[in-house]
C-alpha cells in the first residue's frame, strides 16, 4: 500500500523522468512515463487531442526530435496537477513552453496540455510536425473525434 508521501515521490519520479527523457530524446523512457490511454491536447488546434501511447510517441517523437536546447527550468504543484516550464528551439527560434501536467493515481502522466509562445515559433513548429503527421492520417482522424472512440 502506497502512503501519501510515496505517492508523491512516484509523481515526481514520474515526471523528473519524462523532463530526462525528453532532454535525451529517448522516447522508449518517455512512453514509460505515460498511462496507456494518456492524452495530449494539441496547442496548435485547442481541439485535436492525441491518446493513446501509440499516437502519442509518433507525436512526441516528432516534437521533441525537432527541439534543441531543451532546458526544464522549473516544475510548479504537487498532487496530480504539474505545470512544467520550459525553454527549446526549432530551428532559428526560440520559445518557452508550459506543459500542464495531470497524473494517475499510480504517478504516471495522463493529460499533457502544452501551452507555447510566441505565435512565431508555434507556426514553425506546425510545419515542423505537418510533413510527419501528414503521412499517418489515422493518428490525425482519430486526434479530430470530439470524444475517443469506445
Amino acid at each position: 500500500m502506497h502512503t501519501a508521501t510515496d505517492e508523491g515521490a512516484t509523481a515526481t519520479d514520474a515526471v523528473a523522468r519524462f523532463c530526462a527523457a525528453t532532454k535525451a530524446a529517448d522516447f522508449d523512457a518517455m512512453m514509460e512515463t505515460l498511462t496507456p490511454d494518456a492524452a495530449l491536447t494539441s496547442p496548435l488546434s485547442g481541439r485535436m487531442v492525441f491518446r493513446g501511447k501509440d499516437d502519442l510517441r509518433l507525436l512526441l517523437t516528432t516534437v521533441y526530435g525537432g527541439l534543441s536546447d531543451l532546458r526544464w527550468t522549473e516544475q510548479i504543484g504537487n498532487g496530480t496537477r504539474r505545470v512544467l516550464l520550459a525553454e527549446a528551439a526549432i530551428g532559428p527560434f526560440g520559445m518557452t513552453e508550459a506543459l500542464v501536467l495531470e497524473l494517475a493515481d499510480d504517478g504516471r502522466i495522463r493529460k499533457l496540455n502544452p501551452h507555447l509562445r510566441p505565435w512565431l515559433t508555434l507556426t514553425a513548429l506546425a510545419v515542423w510536425l505537418a510533413p510527419g503527421l501528414i503521412r499517418h492520417p489515422g493518428v490525425l482522424r482519430r486526434a479530430m473525434r470530439r470524444t475517443p472512440a469506445p
